[in-house]
């Protein structure tokens, strides 16, 4: 018999204490065999099946990780080998036990090898036994490749399954037995929201057989049971109020009167065993939260319960003790609870909020916006956001000055780049909260005496460039700010155009454009939509855009869906061309300074060629030229001393002068343009910055080509730079001015360009400084400049 082979095989390689796990581990191939897989035909035993059923689902934990999956890979093989070992008749008596194991493993195990070998093995028997329940719909659902996505899997597919009432039950109890306590926190979390999603197809078991079970759980001993559990019961519950609501039936009529006592008293059961501190808090605030958040949209029954101040209590707390480790998640559960909360226990009267409740939070909230500690500026933020429009009817003045003051707070203040980036969140989902009455009392609605203020505030942070440890963190905040500005001005819009004003139309199309031009993909992106959803916006329309009847030949409505702005080979050339319009020519060129001075090779080279492709076109029209050079002569002028914009511009500057794009004006003799630009440049040279003087030392060799006096002045910057104090620099600029001469060999008398050549590239550059600068006197004698003095500092009277 089979059974007796198996124990003999078990036997003789564990001896009489081996786990049939380990055999399937280290020997499937060969328990495979013994099974019928050499070509015999044996009677099937009941030692087998529950056996290869558990190594389905087996798995041990092991420090941060699990052990097992090889073994689960290995049961897959073996029911794989059932399909072509057995008669249907044979292994008709298991096919239940062993269709569902396969189906639970396909759908629900972590490692995706796993669910496709049971997907696979599946469908082996499915073919070839023909015996399996609703085999040919499921592999349809449940095929190799749709297993491979672990969340389609938990949210799709199983509701799919469990459609089939074989299934159902057995889905749902793996889900409570094995997978709401998973070590893996994602494994937990999509577990519950399975079992949200499969409420409908077995409400009352859940009701009464599986609620119950799980209650005892959520207040149980081990810390990743109590978080699954809890988690799982806040969406059964929210799911069977779904339910009731298709047959008029509250949730308290579905669930007994006790699940409901131990739902409410969750909260304090932990809060009395100090469950709330420590590692264990990280879970278990962010799941009672939630917890919350479902039970006030079941509608509860726990009005004027004392477990509601319990619950603003935690949600309180909890903002508090925001520190920088905290996961986004938990912020999100934590302003979703409190808005449940308000909505459904604040309200004194259908729209109106208790008052006494109302002042107390949002004064509490308005006054954790001016925490030092950043983290409670943010929670406080959002809670303020996330308040229904009952909570701030009469208190908007006092909600937007004090998120108003948090956004303008100094962005060199690195800290508070977060709480900006909320508070501009907050700011818009306030404003759609409360509407627009042009003529209304800025304490109730958005009207002609704050909407100035409010667009400000957020064309303010439209240009926030704040950079920390983790780069240019101020693009949150610029995210953020174009988000709510495009909610905000598609409210106005609608209901009283008449307040939005051509300045504040015109500086947000403009610095939306400058952001459309910038260099980071995902803010181009977003940018460049908001941009285009705003010119096309019909219902309603947006007032006052500049040259938006130019706009639109550049950005038909097709472009909306077509370009993909965040790829620089498409959004280039249809950006420069803003350039040919006045209005926008100074943000956008802002815009493409640090895309084409950039780093990024893809950024550069097709922003570089959009960008010479437009000055080509200009370069007949000699007041086109003048304008675009004006313009950029102020870029220049207006941000000296910022290096985010300085360093690329030159980078720019120099990619322009070396391919002629002002030829137009070389031909002129100590054009303005060239003076103006080798002015600014001088301002350079007490720099300590390396790139920036690199950079520099290119452009000036740049400006060689222009004729006049301003070649002499070119000439003596280089030669200075030739005796600078870093010698990386003297020797940068030895090499290049070394090219240059090469390259505009008119610059000096032919009969000594070969002298200066061969010093230039001949002498030792990073040697001392005596050295050098007898080396640099001696071209400056050839190239007949007058060689710089040495200024000696007076020194300070004792």
């Amino acid at each position: 018999m089979l059974s007796h082979q198996w124990a003999g095989l078990q036997l003789q390689q564990q001896g009489p204490q081996a786990t049939p796990m380990y055999l399937i581990l280290v020997q499937p191939r060969a328990m495979i065999y013994m099974m019928g897989w050499g070509g015999g035909s044996h009677s099937f035993d009941l030692l087998i099946v529950p056996l290869i059923v558990k190594s389905l689902t087996y798995e041990e934990k092991r420090g941060a990780c699990s052990v097992g999956s090889n073994v689960r890979d290995a049961a897959c093989y073996v029911c794989w080998s059932f399909a072509r070992a057995y008669e249907p008749k044979e292994l008709e008596p298991y096919v239940t036990q062993i269709s569902s194991a396969l189906l639970i493993t396909a759908v629900f195990d972590r490692n995706v090898n796993c669910r496709r070998a049971a997907s696979a093995a599946f469908q082996e028997n499915v073919g070839r036994q023909g015996t399996f329940p609703h085999g040919i719909d499921i592999l349809t659902a449940a095929d190799y490749f749709a297993v491979g996505s672990i969340s389609n899997c938990y949210l799709n597919i199983t509701v799919f399954i469990a459609s089939f009432p074989e299934y159902t039950e057995a889905m749902i109890d793996h889900l409570i037995a094995m997978k709401i306590n998973h070590w893996d926190s994602v494994i937990r979390e999509l577990a519950t929201k399975a079992l949200h999603n499969l409420t409908p197809q077995a409400a009352d078991y859940m009701a009464t057989t599986v609620l119950p079970k799980l209650l005892p759980m959520a207040v149980g001993i081990d810390l990743h049971g109590r978080h699954g559990a809890i988690l799982a019961c806040a969406e059964i519950t929210h799911a069977l109020y779904k339910v009731g609501l298709q047959t008029n039936r509250a949730v308290v009529d579905m669930i007994s009167s006790e699940c409901v006592d131990a739902l409410k008293n969750i909260h304090q059961k932990l809060n009395d065993r100090k469950q709330y501190r420590g590692f264990g808090g990280e879970l278990m605030r962010p799941a009672v939260c939630f917890l919350i958040e479902k039970l006030s949209l079941s509608k509860m029954p726990f009005k004027n319960d004392p477990v509601i101040t319990g619950w603003q209590w935690l949600i309180d707390d909890t903002i508090k003790t925001l520190h920088p480790g905290v996961k986004d998640s938990t912020v999100v559960s934590l302003v979703s609870a409190l808005s449940a909360l308000c909505d459904e226990f604040y309200q004194a009267e259908p729209g109106q909020a208790d008052l006494q409740i109302q002042d107390v939070l949002v004064s509490q909230y308005i006054e954790g916006l001016k925490s030092p500690q950043m983290l409670i500026c943010c929670g406080s933020a959002l809670a303020l956001g996330c308040l229904p429009r009952f909570m701030i009817h009469g208190k908007v003045k006092q909600i937007l000055e004090g998120l108003l003051q948090m956004c303008t707070v100094s962005q060199n203040e690195e800290k508070c780049t977060e709480a900006r980036r909320d508070a501009v969140k907050a700011i818009s989902q306030v404003c759609l909260k409360v509407g627009v009455c042009a003529h209304g009392s800025p304490d109730s609605a958005l009207c002609s005496e704050n909407v100035a203020e409010v667009y400000g505030v957020l064309l303010h942070c439209m240009t926030d460039y704040t950079r920390d440890s983790r780069g240019d963190v101020g693009a949150w905040v610029r995210e953020a700010a174009m988000t709510s500005i495009m909610e905000v001005t598609l409210l106005v819009a609608v209901s009283a155009p008449e307040i939005l004003l051509p300045d504040l139309v015109k500086r947000m199309m403009c610095l939306l454009a400058q952001q459309a031009a910038e260099k980071i993909d995902r803010y181009r992106a977003h940018a460049g939509n908001v941009f285009l959803c705003l010119l096309h916006s019909k219902e309603p329309a947006v007032p006052h855009i500049p040259h938006q009847e130019e706009l639109l030949r550049i950005f038909p409505f097709e472009t909306t869906t077509s370009l993909n702005w965040s790829a620089p080979s498409q959004a280039f050339q249809y950006i420069t061309q803003l350039l040919g319009l006045p209005q926008y020519q100074y943000h956008t060129l802002l815009g493409l300074t640090v895309s084409v001075g950039g780093i990024t090779q893809s950024t550069v080279h097709f922003s570089s060629q959009s960008l010479f492709e437009y000055l080509r076109g200009i370069q007949e029209n000699n007041a086109a030229l003048t304008q675009f050079g004006d313009t950029l002569l102020s870029i220049f002028r207006d941000n000296l001393r910022n290096d985010m914009v300085s360093i690329p511009f030159l980078g720019m500057l120099n990619q322009m002068l070396a391919n002629s794009c002002f030829e137009i004006f070389a031909t002129q003799e100590n054009h303005q343009f060239c003076v103006d630009i080798l002015e600014l440049c001088k301002e350079f040279k007490k720099s300590k910055v390396i790139a920036k003087l690199s950079v520099s030392i290119s452009v000036f060799c740049g400006l060689i080509q222009f004729q006049g006096e301003v070649r002499k002045r070119v000439l003596a910057q280089l030669l200075m730079l030739l005796c600078h104090s870093f010698p990386v620099i003297r020797k940068t600029t030895a090499s290049q001015m070394y090219e240059m001469l090469l390259t505009y060999e008119d610059v000096i008398d032919p009969e000594v360009l070969d002298d200066v050549t061969t010093l230039l590239s001949d002498a030792n550059w990073e040697s001392d400084l005596e050295t050098v600068r007898a080396h640099r006197n001696q071209l400056c004698d050839w190239l007949k400049v007058s060689q710089p003095r040495k200024i000696t500092k007076n020194p300070v009277p004792s």
